[in-house]
């Protein structure tokens, strides 16, 4: 693999509505380092939302170049792709996407048999200690608090050990402190699993915990800095 985990080369990404075309991304030029933490801002409506579902594989792109660990995400095909993700990249998303009739150690253990590795419980049981839930592992999702949800969906999105991770306002949906908290969480797994990190946020404190910022305004990039 190259030093190069994301590759966006001319992406633009237009949908159509009952208005007729819109245009969400115009011309997305970028590349992310293997290993770094990147964090991704802009208003709402700018498209970081969208960007990263077509880095994560779902979404594509309407015109352009998008790359992960090297692979051309145009050239695989939806099963392909579901592969792809599997093998590669760990997604948390802020509204948490668990199983509601699993408990939380059979939600982490879903990526791990769709993978095929072996002894999946005792993979997902691990992951859930590393994010202080070894005591929650048969409760249900109904049965966890905000911060437990997210912090389960993050056990699931690293028990695989992806390269890359992508979090979409992961403390969105949590009060401050337990987001602070949540936050913390990522970043240690991150840094002990070596994976690559991109972070969308609202939040400038979130970002500048990142050694990039991105920002986005209106599909495009309008800035590319390194924190102070």
């Amino acid at each position: 693999m190259s030093g190069t985990m994301v590759r966006l080369e001319d992406v633009e990404l237009r949908l159509e509505s009952k208005a007729g075309p819109v245009n969400i991304l115009n011309g997305i030029n970028l590349g992310i380092r293997t290993g770094e933490t990147v964090g991704v801002t802009g208003p709402s409506g700018s498209g970081k939302t969208s960007m990263m579902m077509l880095v994560g594989g779902l979404e594509r792109q309407t015109a352009g170049t998008v790359e992960v660990a090297d692979q051309d995400l145009s050239a695989l095909d939806e099963d392909g792709l579901a592969r792809f993700r599997r093998d590669n990249i760990g997604i948390v998303f802020q509204d948490f996407h668990l199983v509601p009739t699993m408990n939380a150690l059979e939600n982490v253990a879903i990526p791990v048999e769709l993978a095929g590795l072996g002894d999946a419980f005792d993979r997902a049981s691990e992951a859930l200690k590393s994010v202080g839930l070894g005591h929650r592992l048969s409760h249900f999702p109904g049965q966890l608090s905000g911060g437990e949800q997210q912090r389960t969906a993050i056990a699931r999105a690293i028990v695989c050990e992806p390269g890359l991770l992508l979090a979409d306002e992961p403390t969105g949906n949590l009060d401050g402190k337990t987001g602070e908290a949540v936050i913390d969480i990522l970043f240690d797994l991150r840094a002990e699993h070596g994976a690559t990190l991109v972070l969308i946020t609202h939040n400038p404190a979130l970002a500048a915990r990142c050694a990039r910022r991105i920002d986005l305004d209106d599909g495009c990039v309008g800035a590319d800095t390194a924190p102070a």
